[in-house]
């Protein structure tokens, strides 16, 4: 890698219509991440016209333990771009260039070691969530094969987060359209014309990985933020990442054991419940991506403006966003009531595990709305300093939130009140999220100048000065 030319040093954020940016880049993100969450909903549709529920749930079971490490990714995805968008607000084209190098160098390493840990922990990992017999041989097979490559995901998704870190949405969308792509050809050529069936959904998630990789990098290159990594850079740079991906990544890994454990109280009603449960964890990421956009979409927003310290704008912000949310959520909510059968038909569910699907539909749009409001409330704490709130947040969630409802739900309605039991816990967490985030703005703008301020310098650190919370918080 060589130096190019500098990032762009004026943030497009700072100005113009705030509903317009929030909205131009949530879809793009929009249609980037389709194809990140379509890549695994496509192997699964692929998989479960194999006609067995045992191989669609294995690879249901092999998601959820993997997505241990795309937890991981994401935190560094989110720390890379909080700290180069802060810095393009604040006119400085060389902390920017530098953090994206050191955040793509230490998330290549690290994604490398978690994938080690998780191969070497697969099988009790998977044991503890419900998978048994047949399912539990070919979830472990799954992963044999797609662990190697959560490296290559790592930097593909660390691309898109520093391309919209700097605007460039339409480029960090190209990077998951194409590995999409690939995707939708070779997964039907693998799995049923080779006959490799789920070993061939696999070997497919490994290449639109890759694809990830080569057009993202060439993309970063062109917006100059693609440098070669120096030793003391990657130890000043790596305190000022974790501050931010360390709490982004706890943050991430609570959805992770919710899973896990809503994946256990599944199991317990068969293999039919198990596949019903996959189809949703992988359908819902796809009908619900504009929400996951929305989030990235203002976290850019958000540090720019911070950067510049526009705090009005920042309330803007988090205005639009909510109606954007609210508009988005009863639009995917009705098609969903209204598709319910003929998807429940496509990924061959019937019976028990029909009707548990059919429930979700109806049930989803109210349970999604409040965790939209949780993910904007992620994304202004993990861009303006404030990562550990979001933390507390979401692992309340995962415990308080999903714990104890769908311990009682599962009681009293069996399947159908575990998706009720999560329907609570999104509601509470959801609106103390979006009050909090509110809460946050108000605080940063009370407390005066601060690092972010425009001219400030971003290499020591990304917090403002005199934060409150002990520890590496960001």
């Amino acid at each position: 890698m060589s130096d190019g030319p500098p990032p762009a040093e004026t943030g497009r954020f700072v100005t113009g219509s705030i509903l317009r940016h929030v909205v131009v880049m949530a879809a793009t993100g929009s249609v980037g991440l389709v194809a990140i969450f379509a890549v695994d909903l496509l192997s699964l549709l692929y998989v479960s016209r194999l006609g067995d529920p045992n191989l669609t749930a294995a690879v249901g079971f092999a998601g959820i333990v993997q997505f241990f490490a795309t937890a991981v990714n994401i935190g560094l995805m989110i720390a890379a771009g909080a700290l180069v968008g802060k810095a393009v607000g604040a006119h400085d084209p060389a902390a920017a260039r530098r953090y994206a190098t050191s955040a793509l160098t230490l998330g290549c390493l690290g994604a490398a070691v978690i994938a080690i840990l998780i191969a070497l922990l697969a099988t009790p990992l998977l044991t503890l969530i419900g998978a048994r017999g047949e399912a539990l041989r070919v979830a472990e097979l799954f992963l044999d094969i797609t662990l190697p490559s959560n490296l290559l995901l790592a930097a593909g998704m660390l691309s898109t987060g520093l391309l919209r870190a700097v605007g460039a949405a339409r480029q960090a969308m190209l990077v998951t359209l194409g590995g999409a792509l690939v995707t939708a050809i070779l997964d039907p050529l693998l799995i049923f014309a080779a006959g490799l069936g789920v070993e061939g959904a696999a070997i497919t998630v490994c290449v639109a990985r890759a694809t990830f990789v080569a057009v993202g990098l060439r993309g970063i290159a062109r917006h100059g933020l693609l440098g070669l990594p120096r030793p003391n850079d990657l130890r000043a740079d790596a305190a000022a990442l974790s501050g931010v991906a360390g709490p982004a990544i706890l943050t991430n890994l609570a959805p992770s054991a919710a899973s896990a454990f809503l994946a256990r109280l599944f199991a317990g009603y068969g293999t039919d419940a198990i596949a019903a449960a996959s189809v949703i964890d992988r359908l819902t990421p796809v009908a619900f991506c504009g929400l996951f956009a929305l989030s990235g979409a203002i976290g850019p927003i958000l540090a720019q403006n911070w950067g510049a310290g526009r705090f009005d704008r920042m309330r803007g912000v988090l205005r639009a966003a909510v109606g954007v949310t609210l508009a988005y959520v009863a639009l995917v909510w009705l098609t969903l009531a209204l598709a319910r059968g003929p998807l429940a038909a496509l990924f061959g569910l019937h019976g028990v595990a029909a009707e548990l699907f059919g429930f979700f539909c109806l049930a989803g749009g109210a349970i999604w709305f409040f965790n939209g409001l949780l993910f904007l409330g992620n994304a202004a704490f993990n861009n303006l300093g404030f990562p550990l709130r979001s933390t507390l947040l979401n692992w309340g969630r995962a415990t308080l939130g999903t714990v104890p409802p769908g311990l009682l739900g599962a009681a009293l309605y069996g399947p159908r009140g575990v998706v009720a039991g999560m329907g609570l816990g999104s509601l509470v967490f959801g609106v103390l999220g979006l009050l909090l985030a509110r809460r946050t703005v108000d605080r940063l703008e009370g407390a005066g100048p601060r690092l972010g301020a425009p001219g400030a310098s971003l290499r020591a650190t990304a917090l403002p000065a005199g934060h409150v919370h002990p520890g590496p918080v960001g």
